[in-house]
């Protein structure tokens, strides 16, 4: 063996370790020593693309698989990871062409079968999408990734009995089930026994979830409580049902609680069907008092519409949920008779105090200082249209009209397929959907014409 091949093997090892111990930076600068020594070497070219990857170097990380996978076409990983990363660029035809070639070589690679299924997926091609993803888990059990998006179908199709279970595949799920197994509720009675819901994913997600609390509490719990993010703990005081609000940084003590839980599993949990989904509409409140301040600080007259137009940022569909500014629902603030509040907070608030020219917003967001706030200013409004964000589950779980805007790409499970309402939040929430190809003037102009039609309140 040449010296530099095996000085390359030599730090594509060293490479492999600090990629296991997610030393990606001190991974890259590994693989592309060993690239340098060896150019031919294939396995060293796909690494240092996964590494890039993991970096977001997203171009050049494609690169480097496209250079793998000319050297040696006979490398599988080269097609999971390419058909990986072209999906997550939302370059869906060539990703499906890449899985799709892989499989002709490597036709009982799970991990392809799971990726060619989330393509599908995304293109919305559900029914191919389930027969590729049941097909990775025919070969590979083990393939979570592939029952979590099999998972998004079915609960996207209304079949809650086996999505549900599904849902169980995520990765929050495994890690605490692995942790304290002993102590995760699998659905036992709860007569008089105490259980605390953890925490996961965002607050909308958390506020949609809350229903269970007093659905279980109904069911016999005797003592119940809930961990949340911090702005919501105020708002959580109201939840009917519940005895202990708890932050993510509180201690929790497991000697306290004689069952834990996570969100996203109380549905399945609770043997939740499309018909009998607890919606004990509203299920928070919003204190009186608070109502009131808000009604005397918003401008008087008129239909009072409360805006919000960007989601979390880090929320992984996010460029496609969220609108790019204010401006889009310019055709709003043309409407006579209708005053527009600002719900935004964080990432978009300072737009309202710049909105476009003809559009008069009031900027609520330096009275908000959590969901609490919120929580008044949306049950003083007579309406509220929102993205797929925090506020929307906010006014649908305190039982005022909300008009939720959702996009055409990785709509989420929960708003399912093609309804204009929501079983979660029903009689107070419509739904607006993008078109495909992913524009949202049509969806604007839609609201704008059913918002003309609205009585002006009495």
């Amino acid at each position: 063996m040449a010296p530099g091949r095996e000085q390359a093997e030599l730090l594509f090892e060293q490479g492999s370790q600090r990629l296991r111990v997610r030393d990606f930076p001190g991974a890259e600068a590994c693989f592309r020593r060993a690239v340098d020594l060896a150019p031919g070497m294939a396995e060293a070219r796909l690494n240092l693309g996964f590494a890039l990857e993991k970096q977001g170097a997203l171009a050049e990380a494609e690169s480097a698989y496209f250079c793998a996978m000319a050297l040696d076409p006979d490398l599988p990983e080269v097609y999971v990871d390419l058909c990986a990363l072209l999906l997550r660029r939302k370059r869906l035809e060539e990703a499906l062409e890449v899985g799709r070639t892989g499989l002709l070589a490597f036709p009982d690679s799970p991990a392809l079968w799971g990726n060619l299924g989330s393509v599908l997926a995304c293109m919305q091609l559900e029914g191919e999408a389930e027969e590729a993803l049941r097909k990775a888990l025919s070969l590979d059990p083990e393939q979570h990734r592939a029952r979590y998006t099999l998972s998004y179908l079915l609960l996207r199709q209304g079949r809650f009995e086996e999505g549900w279970q599904a849902v169980e595949s995520r990765a929050r799920s495994l890690e605490l089930r692995a942790s304290i197994p002993e102590q995760m509720w699998q659905g036992q009675c709860l007569d008089g026994r105490s259980l605390i819901i953890a925490i996961e994913a965002g607050c909308g997600d958390l506020i949609q979830y809350a229903r269970y609390v007093p659905y279980l509490k109904a069911k016999g719990a005797g003592r119940l409580g809930i961990v949340c993010h911090p702005p919501l703990r105020r708002l959580f005081t109201s939840l009917d049902g519940v005895d202990r609000v708890l932050v993510l940084d509180e201690e929790v003590s497991p000697a306290d609680w004689d069952y834990w839980t996570l969100p996203m599993s109380l549905p399945g949990l609770c043997g939740t069907r499309l018909e009998s989904i607890p919606a004990p509409i509203p299920y928070l409140h919003a204190l009186p008092e608070q109502v009131e301040a808000w009604r005397a600080r918003l401008p008087e007259g008129g239909l009072r519409v409360g805006l919000a137009w960007k989601g979390n940022p880090l929320c992984e569909n996010d460029t496609d949920r969220s609108l790019a500014h204010l401006g889009v629902l310019a055709p709003l603030g043309t409407l006579e008779g209708v005053r527009l509040i600002s719900l935004q907070k964080g990432p978009g608030e300072k737009e309202a105090g710049r909105a476009p020219a003809g559009m008069d917003i009031f900027d609520a967001a330096p009275f908000i200082q959590d969901y609490a706030d919120t929580a008044a200013l949306i049950a003083s409004l007579d309406l509220v249209i929102s993205v797929d964000t925090s506020v929307a589950h906010l006014a649908g779980a305190l039982g005022r009209p909300c008009w939720t805007l959702l996009p055409h790409y990785k709509t989420d499970a929960r708003w399912m397929t093609d309804r204009e309402d929501s079983p979660w939040y029903p009689g107070t929430m419509r739904l607006f959907r993008q078109p495909p190809g992913g524009t949202w003037a049509p969806v604007i102009d839609t609201v704008t014409r059913e918002l003309r039609r609205l009585p002006a309140p009495r």
